[in-house]
């Protein structure tokens, strides 16, 4: 399949909107780094002089599902509802490309035209420096524990524990209660005891 033929049977509304700082993550599943940066960056703004919106937006949002994608993107949605808990954010969902050159210009079609992003990656605030955007880089706290893949594979360990209270416990210390409640409620931890294994995956 052709790169970005996924991302053309998407509707892009970021044609409309206006400006904003966005927060750019694939969200699998939402984390105690997702959290610590979507909270740097609502400190960023409160004390700026900014009147930009903030914009979460969530990445690979068409992505088939395996280890490295469990939850589709609204299911993702629901997660940083569950954790912002009434906070008025706006959150808008960006298929993949395939190709890292363009895909600036192409997430701008789903998140907006250039504003400013708040992120902790490297080679994301590379691509969205060179094409023409505010770039603020956050810290990267307690990177080793706060990965994606690390908080999955701890998930599929903990998929088929009878107490669930005590599984709960165990991926609250690296995910906000709200989001693992959430996922527990819905049952959607099970789903990754049929996914296999993995080595160090996307984050």
């Amino acid at each position: 399949m052709e790169p970005g033929a996924f991302a053309e049977s998407w509707v892009a509304g970021g044609v409309n909107m206006e400006p904003a700082l966005i927060i750019l993550g694939r969200f699998q599943p939402f984390h105690n780094g997702h959290a610590s940066m979507v909270n740097a960056a609502m400190s960023f703004l409160s004390v700026g002089d900014s009147d930009l919106p903030l914009r979460i937006c969530i990445g690979s949002s068409e992505a088939e599902q395996s280890l490295d994608n469990p939850w589709t993107a609204e299911e993702r949605e629901q997660m940083i509802r569950a954790w912002l808990d009434g906070r008025d954010v706006e959150i808008v969902q960006v298929p993949d490309l395939g190709d890292p050159p363009n895909y600036v210009r192409h997430a701008e079609k789903f998140h907006g035209p250039p504003g400013a992003i708040f992120t902790t990656d490297k080679p994301t605030s590379e691509l969205y420096r060179v094409a023409d955007w505010d770039v603020f880089e956050g810290d990267m706290t307690q990177r080793d524990d706060w990965q994606g893949w690390r908080i999955r594979a701890t998930m599929q360990m903990l998929s088929t524990v009878m107490e669930e209270e005590a599984a709960i416990a165990a991926l609250c210390v690296n995910m906000p209660e709200a989001v693992v409640r959430l996922i527990f409620e819905n049952g959607w931890q099970r789903r990754l005891f049929h996914m296999g294994t993995g080595g160090e995956p996307v984050g």
